[in-house]
């Protein structure tokens, strides 16, 4: 398999990429819609809600992490998971634009 040429698209088309990359997988989505719904995550009620082991939800996580889609806070043993507002209305604000500037003109 050849080497991806991000370099030639766009930072926007890239932007767009990593975070549908992200969304990709249903229990990525699952996660974030259950911290969506709390005031504050615990991983352990992560692991309860979604189905999946510890290691496995980390590792999920983590990839949201680095997307920015989620920031964490240490609570004593614990860590307390949130949605990011910013980085969640940059999402928005990509994928609105995205959908909306697109035209139907099927054959």
């Amino acid at each position: 398999m050849g080497v991806s040429k991000t370099h030639i698209f766009s930072e926007k088309h890239n932007q767009i990429a990593s975070i549908a990359k992200v969304m990709s997988h249903p229990a990525r989505v699952a996660i974030l819609e259950y911290i969506s719904r709390q005031d504050g995550c615990i991983c352990n009620d992560l692991v309860d809600e979604i189905g999946l082991a510890q290691a496995t939800i980390s590792q999920h996580l983590n990839e949201i992490k680095k997307l920015g889609l989620i920031k964490g806070t240490f609570e004593g043993k614990n860590l307390c998971y949130c949605i990011d507002q910013n980085t969640w209305d940059t999402l928005q604000n990509l994928f609105g634009e995205f959908f909306q500037n697109v035209k139907f003109n099927c054959c």
